[in-house]
């Protein structure tokens, strides 16, 4: 939920995105339609967009899950990652926004390997975990209610098989985690879920400063 990596100066950032972002025009466009809702901060960075590319390529997925869609960017993101038999199974409970990004996969030509599951996440990981989908998925995304966090990563670590990637993202919550004083209950979640990641013996951990924090999480067995 942060449009650019958090802890740049505007200086910096730019450089950045100068020397490394390979963000295709369609992207940018549907980035830019999303800039102008008033929602606009819980669309994921570009450069995060470009690294989860590179994760889902590095482990070779094949099927990838994502809780919370939003505008599709990084349904786009992911799905134009994967081979041509690849799947994307996108969880989110809005109709409003995911219409947003259906005319981009479309135009991407992606839209044949996105399963949009309208409805509570909890409730569709639930279906997939009861249609014997447990351990067939290679990547998961981890970005929709913070409240609701931890129920999502034990299902996605259930969905994942054994050398699969779980990325979580906002754990660092624009810094609110490291301020004592907030104790919304979103970001309490999120710290919760952050102490309980260090010390799951179920995965190896990376916690890596790219948008507004995001851990990755590998399932051991």
């Amino acid at each position: 939920m942060s449009t650019r990596s958090i802890g740049l100066d505007d200086n910096l950032y730019n450089y950045l995105l100068s020397v490394s972002l390979r963000e295709p025009e369609l992207f940018a466009r549907l980035r830019q339609e999303t800039d102008a809702m008033p929602e606009a901060m819980m669309q994921i960075s570009p450069e995060q967009g470009q690294f989860m590319q590179m994760l889902v390529k590095l482990i070779g997925a094949k099927n990838a899950l994502e809780i919370g869609t939003f505008t599709g960017y990084s349904a786009l993101a992911v799905a134009s990652a994967l081979p041509e038999d690849g799947k994307l199974v996108a969880c989110d409970i809005s109709e409003r926004f995911t219409a947003v990004g259906r005319p981009y996969w479309e135009e991407a030509n992606v839209a044949d390997k996105i399963d949009l599951r309208i409805g509570p996440a909890v409730d569709s990981l639930d279906a997939l975990l009861a249609e014997g989908q447990e351990a067939n998925f290679d990547f998961a995304f981890i970005d929709a209610d913070k409240t609701n966090y931890a129920n999502y990563y034990e299902r996605c670590l259930k969905l994942v098989r054994p050398g699969g990637l779980i990325a979580i993202d906002n754990v660092l919550w624009d810094g609110s985690v490291a301020n004592p004083a907030d104790k919304s209950p979103d970001t309490q979640a999120i710290r919760a879920l952050n102490t309980s990641l260090k010390n799951d013996e179920r995965v190896d951990i990376s916690l890596v400063p790219i948008g507004d924090g995001l851990t990755l999480a590998r399932r051991l067995s």
